[in-house]
């Protein structure tokens, strides 16, 4: 009896510990984006004077200044287009890819697939002078379609890892059936393969939803127009050379970070089920 108590105060201790560690450590990641919108909400001068997080007078100009003064309207709608074409190509692309990487066979399969593979090794800015040069002679540099274009390219390789992954644990049964149904290998794509990937095509639209969403340094080496460049960009319009508008910086900061944000809650129940089907490999 007495064996069996300690055994039970030893686990509640143990689990004790370990939710105080989680919730300093969600706290920890929390704090920086409540400190950043009651920042947003405060004027140049109580920024730094007034270390409350929720501040005595609410400056909802701030966000009409960020959107009209910074332009935040046309950046945000070319990072909205942006990324929902790329996320689009991307899913299109990589499933396909990864189909027929696991379902078929054809002439140098495996060499192609370990080739994307071994391109998630090479960070993007070791690519900049080769996509600066190849842009160039293509004529897309400072085009919409030359930027959608390297960042499609950008998010394939772990796209394809993840859904061959699963397609390759998908029931073949599953195929055989539609084949009797008269449904060709694309027919099978699109109506059993995709449809059984949701939770790993979450995960796919999440990473590369946040990756380009957040891309800033591929935007300033292609585009030379500025009605061209994403919303990570219109943040430099709030940064002199002897002041920063922190208040204006912060409502921008706040506006570029909530799509994100929802895109995550509202693909949450998708994003673990579908990492442990299309991450790990089984």
């Amino acid at each position: 009896m007495r064996s069996a108590l300690y055994y039970k105060a030893k686990n509640t201790g143990i689990n004790l510990v370990i939710h105080l560690f989680m919730l300093t450590v969600a706290v920890t990641c929390i704090f920086p984006l409540l400190w950043m919108i009651s920042s947003s909400l405060k004027t140049q001068e109580t920024i730094f004077k007034d270390m409350s997080l929720i501040p005595k007078v609410f400056h909802f100009e701030n966000y009409y200044r960020a959107w009209v003064e910074g332009g935040f309207g046309r950046y945000f709608l070319n990072s909205v287009s942006y990324t929902v074409i790329v996320v689009i190509g991307i899913i299109i692309i990589s499933s396909m890819a990864a189909y027929a990487f696991s379902r078929l066979k054809f002439p140098g399969k495996n060499i192609l697939f370990f080739m994307f593979i071994a391109a998630m090794m090479i960070p993007i800015q070791g690519s900049f002078v080769a996509l600066y040069v190849l842009l160039n002679k293509l004529h897309l540099r400072n085009t919409p379609l030359g930027y959608i274009l390297c960042m499609i390219n950008v998010g394939l390789s772990a796209s394809i890892f993840l859904l061959k992954t699963f397609f390759d644990k998908m029931p073949k049964e599953l195929e055989d059936a539609a084949r009797i149904d008269g449904c060709s290998k694309l027919g099978i794509w699109w109506h059993v393969a995709l449809p059984l990937s949701k939770p790993v095509l979450a995960v796919v639209v999440v990473l590369n939803a946040l990756n380009v969403w957040n891309e800033f340094i591929l935007a300033l080496i292609i585009f030379d127009s500025r009605s061209l460049m994403p919303l990570q960009v219109a943040l430099m319009a709030f940064q002199g050379e002897f002041v920063t508008q922190y208040p204006l910086l912060m409502a921008g900061l706040t506006i570029a970070v909530l799509p994100i944000i929802g895109l995550y809650l509202l693909m949450q129940k998708y994003i673990i089920k579908g990492v442990t089907q299309g991450a790990v490999v089984g």
